[in-house]
């Protein structure tokens, strides 16, 4: 029989039946209904608190406090010269966008750092913000070229060279 919207049913054992707490001593879940004698858990509307341990000064406050958050630490997107060799054919051109393009990398706000993991057999031109050394070397020792992207000032790309006031 084929399969159709009007013939759809769950597989066997995917559905249990809802337990019905606190109806009656017959369902074996009655009078206190699981939750034991008195006390605050007992009582209906409570929910406990990640980490509470019933008024015990809890672990993240008994351990001590190290280091600190950069908030001003930079963020690469690192891409490797073994994924340059698989994405890309001899003498192209390699850009952020391209690299984005064909799905090397995910776009994003993050500068392109390239790492001088794997090898490189073709000749590429490759753009990027930062290269390691390693990467330089082999990106040149395989007769491709180095572009190091510069990083602009936003004030700078808001005025264009043509219009900026004259001094």
């Amino acid at each position: 029989m084929a399969i159709g919207l009007n013939n759809l049913q769950k597989p066997a054992g995917s559905t249990h039946k809802k337990k019905r707490v606190g109806r009656g001593p017959g369902s074996g879940l009655g009078k206190t209904a699981g939750r034991g004698n008195k006390g605050q858990k007992s009582r209906s509307g409570y929910s406990g608190k990640v980490g509470f341990e019933g008024g015990q000064m809890p672990l993240q406050r008994r351990l001590p406090k190290r280091g600190f958050t950069n908030i001003f630490k930079k963020q690469w997107t690192e891409i490797t010269l073994a994924a340059l060799e698989n994405g890309f054919e001899a003498n192209e051109t390699v850009t952020p966008e391209v690299m984005h393009e064909r799905g090397v990398i995910a776009k994003g706000k993050r500068d392109v750092v390239v790492l001088g993991n794997g090898e490189l057999t073709k000749a590429l031109t490759v753009s990027a913000h930062r290269f390691t050394k390693g990467a330089r070397e082999k990106i040149e020792r395989a007769g491709g070229t180095v572009n190091v992207i510069s990083a602009q000032h936003k004030a700078d790309a808001l005025v264009p060279v043509a219009d900026a006031p004259q001094q």
